[in-house]
């Protein structure tokens, strides 16, 4: 698939914790319509690396823009890119107290100042995408945990943003919820949606990535792409990283 111009342009990106040195010299292009993989062992960066990416968490020094322009500080500037942006997490942050619909439908309003029966009409086409159409009176309380992921997704994608952001999408589901989620990931990432997805998922990074990008202490170990990554890591760091999760 051909790669557009850099959407998402991060350069010598440091971000400290206090004395941790989170993200170390950080550089990471990611075209329009590309899927990047982020992986790599607990504590290396991933979540925080994609976190700095709609200024969720603030950076030291370095760059980063989105589409062309740098992160904006604070105030509406910032409200306009996180619509432009949108994010998966771990946990699915649904409004409890509303339906599905209304989960899907509220940004819609808020943000974008669609009109009730548009923002209903542009929900109940994602939540159809999503394999959630019947859901939508319901409450969250009443999905299992991957029908809310997919809740999530829709909620993200109704902002019709450039870039998607998932943080570790599917590490708080049962096992057997897992793929229904990656499923819809899957085709987002046919329909050339550009994403960014920190994951422990190698099935996932395998076949729906364009670049893997692994991680460890805080700096970028390895850019490349699946098939290299996987059959030939050229670090001993990601090679002792694969040794330990393509076991099992």
């Amino acid at each position: 698939m051909a790669v557009g111009e850099p959407l998402i342009e991060m350069r010598e990106v440091n971000k400290y914790f206090g004395a941790l040195h989170v993200l170390q010299d950080i550089d990471l292009t990611v075209g329009r319509g590309e899927v990047v993989v982020v992986i790599g062992p607990s504590g290396s960066g991933k979540s925080t690396l994609c976190r700095t990416i709609n200024r969720l968490e603030t950076i030291q020094s370095g760059s980063i823009a989105v589409d062309g322009r740098p992160l904006p500080e604070e105030g509406k500037e910032l409200a306009r890119l996180r619509a432009e942006v949108g994010m998966v997490f771990q946990s699915f942050n649904l409004f409890a107290h509303r339906t599905v619909l209304d989960n899907v439908m509220l940004g819609q309003q808020k943000v974008r100042k669609r009109a009730k029966r548009e923002s209903e009409q542009r929900a109940r086409e994602l939540l159809e995408r999503v394999g959630l159409a019947d859901q939508a009176p319901k409450y969250p309380a009443q999905l299992s945990g991957g029908q809310q992921q997919r809740v999530a997704i829709a909620r993200a994608l109704a902002m019709d943003p450039k870039v998607m952001l998932f943080d570790e999408p599917t590490s708080a589901l049962d096992p057997e919820m897992i793929n229904e989620v990656l499923e819809v990931m899957q085709q987002l990432a046919r329909d050339g949606m550009t994403m960014v997805v920190v994951t422990h998922e190698m099935g996932f990074a395998r076949s729906a990535a364009n670049r893997v990008v692994f991680m460890a202490d805080g700096r970028i170990v390895e850019d490349r792409i699946p098939e290299e990554f996987f059959s030939a890591p050229a670090t001993e760091r990601a090679r002792d990283f694969l040794s330990k999760i393509l076991k099992h």
